[in-house]
């Protein structure tokens, strides 16, 4: 944690939903805290995709497409279908029951960032955050000493292990990419016609996914070796995930169905 106070401009990498990022600090937020509120994921509704870690594979599968994008293949939580539209997150700030919020999203206001001067992470704070003020909070970051509260202690763990699990996940993706095991998949949806018939088939997204053919022509070595190292469940997650394009659809035209009927009511 950094003890010095530092310029923001010093932190390079654009984070999702970190408007005002700055290193933690007692000279910076001694008279600083979080206060409690219902509905605390209000910065989460316009993330569409959210970073996701290969440990949260099996939880966040059940909620929608688990993808990869981008060069670095990183994998991402799809959670809606237009861009800075979270279909699980309400007005009031809560997500809809029984949806998993991914790690990346719990760990706020928190985040680590890398400070390019002295080449290492420095805990940050997102000083944009509406739950954090300078009266009336619940939880304080520092106590009468100028010490972290455990509050602070608890939220600085959380960041860790979710250090520790980004770094995991880079190296599981690096292996499906040593194994060539990606692939380009489209995520289509086809709508039906007036009469019924089915329509065009329209292009939701097109995105990176595992190759089921690539993975069954493995090597029988190669093969035991994912399912030793647990890779291979992680991998099934992912795939049996892409179900889930028919579900935010599904959402998708439930909601646009709703929407004239709450204009007219």
């Amino acid at each position: 944690m950094a003890t010095q106070p530092m310029p923001p401009g010093q932190l390079s990498g654009n984070v999702l939903f970190y408007s005002k990022p700055e290193p933690l600090a007692k000279e910076l937020h001694s008279k600083l805290g979080v206060k409690r509120m219902d509905g605390p994921f209000g910065f989460a509704k316009t993330g569409h995709a959210i970073p996701l870690t290969v440990g949260e594979f099996p939880l966040a599968a059940v909620t929608g497409p688990i993808i990869f994008v981008g060069d670095e293949k990183l994998p991402i939580a799809v959670m809606g279908l237009n861009s800075g539209e979270n279909m699980f997150v309400k007005d009031d700030g809560t997500f809809e029951s029984g949806i998993y919020i991914p790690a990346y999203v719990r760990r706020y206001p928190f985040v680590f960032a890398n400070d390019d001067a002295s080449k290492q992470m420095v805990l940050c704070i997102d000083r944009g955050a509406e739950f954090i003020t300078d009266k009336g909070y619940d939880m304080p970051f520092f106590d009468e000493k100028g010490e972290p509260t455990e509050y602070t202690k608890n939220c600085i763990e959380f960041c860790n292990n979710f250090e520790v699990e980004r770094q995991r996940t880079m190296s599981f993706v690096q292996l499906l990419k040593d194994l060539d095991l990606f692939e380009t998949k489209t995520a289509t949806f086809t709508p039906a016609n007036p009469d019924g018939t089915p329509g065009e088939p329209q292009k939701i997204a097109e995105y990176f996914g595992v190759s089921e053919d690539k993975l069954n022509a493995l090597p029988a070595e190669k093969f035991v070796e994912l399912r030793d190292n647990g890779a291979l469940g992680q991998i099934y997650a992912h795939m049996h995930s892409l179900v889930g394009w028919d579900r935010l659809v599904a959402l998708a035209l439930t909601k646009a169905a709703q929407q004239p009927q709450a204009l007219n009511s």
